[in-house]
């Protein structure tokens, strides 16, 4: 969704006791999407680059784009601005940020609504990745 004004950004982080590695593995993997994200996917299948989400809004086709070596994975659907994240070495585990870009006109307890979605992702990210470590 192009637009011709700046976006609003808004980014979040978590400290994960687990390698960059298994971060990153767990969050390019379909399969574990419901695990740390229920909101957005019940299920999961995969065509060719994209992921098909089966959501509470019926289905949902996400591109997702990753480097391994620089620890990014872009979440991008035709009907937002995407989802931006990046896992990156923090002493012996992994920080893992996650950035969000809202229209100016998005009210704020809309954004506050979804930042605390996103945290609780986070959150959730984290708790899987350090019960496999």
């Amino acid at each position: 969704m192009p637009t011709n004004s700046l976006l609003t950004a808004r980014t979040r982080s978590i400290s994960i006791a687990a390698s960059p590695r298994a971060v990153f593995e767990l969050v390019t993997d379909p399969a574990a999407l419901p695990r740390w994200a229920p909101g957005v996917a019940r299920a999961v299948r995969v065509e060719g680059d994209d992921w098909i989400l089966e959501n509470d809004q019926g289905e949902t086709r996400l591109t997702v784009r990753t480097s391994r070596d620089h620890g990014t994975v872009d979440l991008l659907t035709a009907e937002n601005q995407g989802v931006f994240t990046r896992v990156l070495p923090n002493g012996a585990g992994s920080e893992y940020q996650f950035t969000l870009m809202f229209p100016a006109e998005v009210a704020d307890d809309a954004v506050a609504e979804q930042l605390a979605i996103v945290e609780a992702e986070l959150e959730a990210v984290r708790a899987l990745c350090e019960e496999q470590s």
